[in-house]
């Protein structure tokens, strides 16, 4: 499937992006698509109150992939001083392994130069997805060594196994040169 288009989100889109998030995040094992982590942590992994904060958070923006005039990705950037926190990256189970989750990562690592001036892209993930943490060194991302427990307290579910943590990837920004 090809995206139709990619646009900043709005508080009427919240809704389906929580659901769409939480699908991806958290499937019930019949509609899993390729990656997820149901099998390490219980509970919704966000809700329309969490979205609709991260929409009204200044320097704070959630693309989505829109095909049909259905949301089928979405990805969240944040700018933190001079990096950009992306997160969130989630794609529809049945439209999993088609390209899309790179695509909405390409088009987060350039929203986040073009308009948050980003010297450095900072993501963090659960240490037990080794599939995915593969994915994104695959496109540059770097373990930058430093771990952390799984955050209780944040209202993204609950583990299923004692201490899963999580570790912090990043990815500086490639420095462009005009050349004459």
């Amino acid at each position: 499937m090809k995206l139709d288009k990619i646009r900043i989100a709005t508080l009427a889109d919240a809704f389906e992006i929580a659901t769409l998030v939480n699908a991806a995040y958290r499937p019930k094992s019949d509609q899993a698509g390729w990656t997820h982590e149901s099998n390490l942590i219980s509970g919704s992994r966000t809700s329309y109150d969490q979205i609709i904060e991260i929409i009204q958070k200044n320097d704070s923006i959630i693309l989505v992939g829109i095909h049909d005039t259905k949301i089928y990705a979405c990805v969240h950037i944040e700018k933190t001083d001079d990096h950009c926190y992306i997160g969130m990256l989630a794609v529809a189970p049945a439209s999993q392994d088609s390209g899309l989750g790179k695509e909405m990562l390409n088009r987060a690592e350039q929203f986040a130069i073009d308009y948050f001036s980003a010297e450095k892209f900072v993501m963090i993930v659960l240490s037990a997805r080794h599939e995915l943490i593969s994915f994104y060194i695959r496109r540059g991302y770097q373990k930058t060594g430093t771990s952390m427990d799984y955050p209780l307290s944040a209202g993204v579910g609950l583990p299923k196994q004692n201490n899963l943590r999580i570790e912090v990837l990043e990815k500086v920004v490639a420095l462009r040169t005009l050349s004459s």
